[in-house]
């Protein structure tokens, strides 16, 4: 390992010991760096940004037994072999936090010179670099690996992305996982120009990245939310917005952009509002979702998605190259950060609690 002398043998570091409620995310100030073997860099942790998969983790929100919308506490009917994204056990501890900006302190064997004392993004899909396209093989970092809510992290060195930005540490920790999810839905649902876009969710984190990736392809994006961000969500550029859940949304449609169906819906909502979602697509429209966060279960009449032509996409697992677009996005100001609050990272716990009450627009980031 090429490293330089200053670099500690222990750390800071948040640790999740279980599924369960806040109390089983644990700090500890002696926790072992980390070392790089072949092919890896070490990572001194800048910001890392928060995300709903270390929620759904934690608490076990994933697992088929859970029907209801998380709170982020524990969950009674979570089954611990299946209560991780993938649909199988992980184990623990385990470091979660999978939007990592920092920079490269330290080379195992093999890795690339050049990336010594670079600022970098990590891109969080783990893959196996000799299948790269094989779905079943992938991972996501801070689930099956340990990840940034720690002083130092090891990557492979193909997960690295040196990036060039005046932007601050803690606003690159506010885009990795966001904006790349809402960017794999818009190309799951081939958005194009012309495209109206209804957002759900448009305040959190990659429902306010769907509305800066759709006007970057020309896209109309209509956006709903609490009535208390619209400002907000103004002045990121959406060019409507309606109310969370209005009670008769192709009413609202209509006197919002002159019509009353939109072209494609990008949803990370779910829950019980979901058929008015379907029922505002055009014929022939496309449904994208990446997240339930009203909850899980819904109600489908087969009738409005065959007899109307809809197309449904699942959007979770990013393709490679969508990462490198991302960073490029960013360099060129393409995308601006939205980071709603940062925290230490010893009161990752406090920094939870305020992404889950959703009060914030944007990216919630905390600091070693």
């Amino acid at each position: 390992m090429t490293a330089p002398a200053q670099i500690p043998e222990v750390m800071r570091a948040v640790v999740l010991t279980g599924h369960g409620d806040l109390d089983k995310l644990e700090v500890h100030e002696n926790w072992p760096v980390p070392r790089p073997g072949p092919g890896e860099v070490l990572i001194k942790v800048l910001a890392c940004g928060l995300n709903n998969t270390d929620v759904n983790t934690r608490t076990g929100w994933y697992s088929k037994g859970v029907t209801e919308r998380t709170t982020g506490g524990a969950l009674e009917s979570a089954e611990s072999d299946d209560a991780a994204w993938g649909g199988s056990p992980i184990t623990f501890p385990k470091i979660q936090g999978a939007d990592v900006a920092g920079e490269v302190v330290a080379l195992g064997e093999g890795a690339d010179p050049a990336l010594m004392g670079r600022r970098v993004l990590i891109d969080p899909w783990l893959r196996d670099w000799d299948d790269p396209l094989n779905q079943d093989k992938c991972g996501y970092y801070g689930s099956e690996c340990d990840g940034g809510f720690a002083e130092f992290t090891k990557v492979d060195q193909r997960q690295v992305h040196p990036i060039e930005s005046a932007l601050g540490d803690a606003e690159l920790a506010t885009f990795a996982t966001s904006s790349m999810t809402a960017e794999n839905m818009l190309n799951r649902a081939a958005v194009a120009k012309g495209d109206s876009v209804l957002i759900s969710g448009a305040s959190g984190g990659v429902g306010s990245a769907l509305v800066q990736l759709c006007k970057r392809r020309g896209a109309t994006t209509v956006a709903m939310a609490s009535e208390s961000k619209h400002e907000q969500l103004r002045e990121i550029g959406s060019d409507a917005i309606l109310p969370r859940a209005p009670e008769n949304l192709r009413g609202a449609l209509r006197q919002a952009i002159g019509r009353d169906r939109v072209s494609v819906v990008a949803d990370v909502v779910g829950g019980a509002y979901w058929p008015a979602l379907l029922d505002a697509l055009d014929r022939g429209g496309r449904y994208t979702c990446a997240g339930a966060i009203a909850g899980p279960m819904v109600t489908l009449d087969l009738r409005t998605f065959y007899l109307r032509d809809l197309t449904f996409t699942g959007a979770t697992i990013v393709p490679p190259g969508v990462f490198a677009d991302l960073v490029r996005y960013i360099e060129r100001g393409e995308v601006k950060p939205i980071l709603a609050a940062r925290y230490p990272l010893a009161e990752l716990r406090e920094a939870q609690r305020a992404f889950i009450d959703k009060q914030h627009i944007g990216n919630i980031v905390v600091v070693p």
